[in-house]
């Protein structure tokens, strides 16, 4: 109401809202004035709070990577290990915005983001991308060579300062071609001159930086605007195809999985009936609500999980364990989505937890309870850390050697290493309401290692990505007012690729058909993805060298166009460790040696399978890699990606061509959204 009465006093005013319940935005449509292209947004807390549970569920560290790219770290504090110093140093990154010199025009985002991390020391990860011939921006994520730089685009960075990404708005090809410090990049005087030149002189960069991250034996000491993108996509590896007999069924955006409604007996799950449900490689949820506390809105956590540009093969079972009556109110908000069980029961049960073979899931997430109004915080958490203690005291028991390919695809790390433990603990990931409630995590855990004293986000639980608190959501409304594109990418990280524009399309229900819908399909399912993959057991294997993170860098970049943005680490490759714990590098430095152990955060373009095999084998199979989760990559809906493959110069844009028989296998339907006779009353 306060929205409308401002809209109607001043229907200019930009507005900013907070929003308990994400079901709740299909009013905005029928406020007069709302404008989502004027800066007016929503921010629902619980959305983006069960997003990024969410990717920590689909990527091990995840959460926790994100995480680290929108909180300010301000306490000092003095590492005690070599681990620590490392995790420290990831702190101090932080997403920023810039827009990009033009002398940057028509080159592909790979050259850029290359030129940005030689030179500069600068890690560009997105842009905000307006094609030639069509009005629509869109934000996208490690775009293709595809995609080419207009004039004044707007860059995303993974920076420590916005100092240090000013860099990118002043670098000048005439200038700055032969300078080896980036501190000296700064504005000079034929700034004007050469920012009128829409195709400028070739931008030389130095031999010397190039032998020193070059991929290959070839040097290529320029790189011309006007030449097709050396960036090569291998579109030789082929993704996975649904058959006709499982053809994909899609939301009305194109965005999500769908499927007809499923009543909710036919979910239900019996303890009686394990044997015909064995479970494995799958999702466990703990949920505590009851017949009467508040819904958290679960269908915000089921969405990530259920991107499109995930075959229906590679979708992984949510089976959530909790009350019936509580899973009886949110059923109309999940009944669309595809391999969701549910067992009545509860986390505190170790019986319930073996019904759905807890043992052999691929991550179990303990939501926080349903808000209660308690005496006390520090009793908000109760169930919460009970559950967490009473899963982590189930262990499993681990070969000394040769283990299998299921065996090692259950374990949280994902590598040979792992034939070398006693045992391993069930990967978890449990929500904190009450952050100073993790000294219990960090004591059940037995981590000696913890900085003391400290917060949350200096815990050692949350550097290896098994503990989440959302309370750092709450400054995301000032950021909003002075950034709102940083918001806008954060909703895209976290909710599986939803941004404005598709909230604004799916709010007014739109169907798309024939050709339009086409376009629309295309751009949804091809974005790019987070993936966590191997140095030596995936595609990553073919990079030489990569001695350095750097090397690794420019050499993934070049011959697959994955962009790597963090390292998965383990804390002691010693005895120590004998859970072979790991912890989040968040933006590694260039000269950051490798390990041999080390799994990397990668965005990795839809057209790449990271199997280091040519076999068709199934991503299930794939001992290395873990699931990946979706990005956007330009997810309108007006068919501006399709019109910018009709007109683009790349020699990959026949890419989409490949891709055409698995899109047209897939059937869009419409996204079952709520009107007011489907909002709970009470709630």
């Amino acid at each position: 109401m306060r929205v409308l009465s401002i809209k109607n006093y001043y229907p200019q005013t930009r507005v900013i809202i907070q929003m308990l319940q994400s079901q709740n935005k299909v009013f905005l449509s029928r406020i007069p004035n709302w404008n989502w292209s004027a800066g007016d947004n929503i921010i629902c807390f619980a959305e983006l709070k069960l997003g990024f549970i969410a990717q920590g569920c689909l990527v091990p560290g995840l959460c926790t990577f994100l995480t680290t790219l929108f909180i300010e770290q301000n306490q000092k504090v003095f590492p005690k290990h070599p681990w620590q110093k490392h995790f420290l140093n990831g702190l101090k990154n932080k997403i920023l915005t810039q827009r990009l010199s033009n002398d940057f025009v028509g080159m592909t985002f790979p050259q850029v983001s290359r030129l940005c991390f030689l030179k500069m020391h600068l890690m560009l990860i997105a842009i905000q991308h307006k094609p030639l011939f069509h009005n629509c921006c869109s934000l996208i994520l490690n775009p293709s060579s595809q995609v080419r730089l207009n004039k004044d685009t707007l860059g995303f960075f993974i920076a420590e300062s916005s100092k240090d990404v000013k860099r990118a708005l002043f670098y000048c090809s005439n200038c700055h071609s032969d300078v080896c410090n980036p501190e000296l990049i700064g504005k000079c005087g034929c700034k004007n001159r050469s920012r009128q030149q829409l195709v400028a002189p070739t931008i030389m960069v130095m031999q010397s930086s190039l032998n020193e991250f070059a991929p290959t034996a070839e040097i290529y000491t320029s790189i011309s605007r006007e030449q097709t993108s050396s960036v090569t996509i291998l579109t030789t590896r082929n993704m996975p195809v649904d058959t006709a007999d499982d053809s994909d069924m899609l939301d009305s955006s194109g965005m999500f999985h769908w499927c007809r409604s499923m009543p909710l007996d036919k979910v239900v799950l019996k303890r009686s009936d394990k044997a015909t449900h064995e479970f494995q490689n799958h999702i466990v949820a703990c949920v505590f609500g009851d017949a009467h506390s508040s819904l958290m809105g679960l269908r915000n956590f089921v969405m990530p999980l259920r991107a499109s540009n995930y075959t229906r093969q590679e979708l992984k079972d949510i089976v959530f364990i909790g009350s019936l009556e509580y899973f009886q109110r949110e059923w109309r908000f999940l009944r669309n989505f595809p391999k969701i069980h549910i067992m009545p029961g509860s986390a505190l049960y170790t019986g319930d937890l073996h019904a759905v073979n807890v043992e052999q899931c691929s991550m179990c997430v303990i939501l926080a309870t349903p808000y209660k109004a308690l005496s006390s915080q520090l009793l908000v958490d109760t169930e919460t850390i009970m559950a967490t203690l009473n899963i982590q005291a189930l262990r499993i028991s681990c070969p000394m050697s040769g283990s299998s390919k299921k065996e090692v695809n259950t374990s949280p790390t994902f590598s040979k290493y792992e034939g070398k433990q006693r045992y391993q603990q069930i990967p978890i990931l449990t929500e904190l309401k009450n952050p100073s409630n993790i000294h219990f995590i960090e004591q059940m855990d037995g981590l000696d290692e913890a900085i003391k004293g400290t917060s949350l986000h200096l815990s050692t639980a949350f550097s290896t990505g098994t503990v989440f608190s959302g309370t750092f959501l709450d400054s995301l409304l000032a950021t909003a007012f002075y950034n709102y594109h940083v918001l806008e990418l954060l909703q895209m990280l976290v909710t599986g690729g939803i941004n404005s524009q598709t909230e604004h399309c799916l709010v007014k229900e739109k169907l798309y058909e024939g050709n339009e819908g086409g376009a629309t399909f295309l751009s949804g399912r091809t974005r790019c993805k987070l993936g966590l993959l191997s140095l030596d057991e995936t595609i990553l294997s073919d990079i030489k060298p990569k001695k350095t993170f750097g090397q690794l860098f420019c050499g993934s970049l070049d011959n697959l166009g994955i962009l790597c943005v963090g390292l998965y680490r383990m804390m002691d490759e010693g005895e120590h460790n004998s859970e072979r714990k790991r912890f989040v590098i968040t933006r590694p430095a260039n000269e950051c040696h490798l390990l041999p152990s080390d799994l990397v955060f990668c965005a990795i373009p839809f057209s790449i399978t990271c199997d280091k095999s040519e076999s068709n084998a199934s991503i299930q199979d794939q001992d290395t890699t873990t699931n990946v989760t979706s990005m956007s990559q330009g997810s309108n809906f007006q068919g501006a990606q399709s019109a910018l493959n009709e007109h683009s110069l790349s020699p990959a844009s026949a890419m989409g061509e490949k891709k055409s028989p698995q899109l047209l296998n897939s059937r869009v339907y419409p996204l079952n959204l709520f009107d007011a006779s489907d909002i709970d009353p009470g709630k």
